[in-house]
């Protein structure tokens, strides 16, 4: 077994040969002689809408390890793309299935990049009809020892939903998303699966499982404001253009990967409670939380006040 990375693992199993290199720039040929299956889980993770030199290192990197693997004749490929390649937008069906059409929302550079891998890896497939590739699209991933760097994103602007209006969610575990990587690999799966565990929670069922954690509704004209002073205030940890993500649907159907022979281990409650951190709001009483929600409240309503008083004097 070969492991590629440019940073050492925390752990290294006794058959893994690991070797500190970057995919962008490395002889990969030599390093994958002998792979009769390559998974592709390396991604440079771009904040901006548009960061070309994120996008050239993702795109360009999976092109050549794929030619890496058809030079050694490899036959199958798994590459780890992502639920948010769909895009959240208001007419999206619930759930979403393999069948709907990639519309990564424009603002958001991690779906837009893992979108475009995927055109290259149907391009790639397309001259290389001997290789099996599964492309994998995982809800957000969650565990005991650490959430993905997206399920931590929209954990930090969730207080900003509108309660109402909160789409459903979906809380894949991190061990899920291994096995179903192993799955695919074993099975020399080939075509698209989404990974998620059945169905979705709405965001009451959330907020219930948060210890009862309060979202505080405001228009979407506020929402983006506070996300721009949340993202200053958490620099490089939510990225631009998340917000959509967070008043649409985008959660996926797994019936595709389970009839292959695949089962998650874990519902959506049972990821989210083994990963979820008591907060502070969960340790208050009932009437603190009442007189913080209040205090809020008050605070939204004075934004929109200074919002208007702000427009009448532009008027003027």
């Amino acid at each position: 077994m070969v492991g590629i990375d440019t940073d050492p693992p925390p752990a290294t199993p006794d058959p893994l040969d690991h070797h500190r290199v970057d995919l962008a720039t490395a002889d990969l040929k030599s390093l994958v002689e002998d792979c009769d299956t390559v998974i592709h889980l390396a991604f440079v993770a771009g904040m901006e809408p548009h960061d070309a030199a994120a996008a050239r290192a993702n795109v360009d990197a999976t092109r050549r390890l794929l030619d890496a693997a058809a030079d050694v004749g490899a036959r199958s490929v798994v590459v780890v793309s992502s639920a948010t390649a769909y895009g959240a937008w208001e007419n999206n069906p619930v759930p979403l299935t393999e069948e709907a059409p990639l519309r990564p929302n424009p603002g958001f550079a991690y779906g837009l990049h893992k979108a475009e891998v995927e055109r290259v890896c149907g391009e790639w497939t397309d001259d290389h009809l001997h290789t099996r590739i599964a492309l994998l699209r995982p809800a957000p991933a969650v565990g005991e020892d650490g959430s993905s760097w997206l399920a931590r994103a929209l954990q930090g602007l969730a207080v900003l939903r509108s309660a109402p209006d909160a789409p459903p969610a979906q809380f894949l575990h991190l061990d899920d998303l291994s096995s179903a990587v192993v799955h695919a690999g074993r099975e020399r799966l080939d075509g698209a699966f989404n990974v998620a565990p059945g169905g979705y929670i709405s965001a009451e069922e959330v907020r219930a499982l948060a210890g009862g954690a309060w979202a505080l509704p405001v228009p979407d004209r506020l929402v983006r404001r506070l996300s721009r002073l949340t993202r200053e205030l958490h620099r490089g940890e939510i990225p631009e253009g998340l917000e959509p993500y967070l008043r649409h649907p985008w959660v996926v159907a797994n019936d595709k990967l389970v009839a292959t022979g695949w089962s998650p281990a874990h519902t959506n409650e049972q990821a989210f409670v083994a990963a979820h951190r008591p907060s502070r709001w969960t340790e208050m009483s009932p009437h603190q939380r009442q007189n913080t929600a209040l205090a809020l409240s008050g605070a939204a309503v004075a934004a929109a006040a200074a919002g208007v008083v702000a427009i009448i004097r532009r008027r003027r």
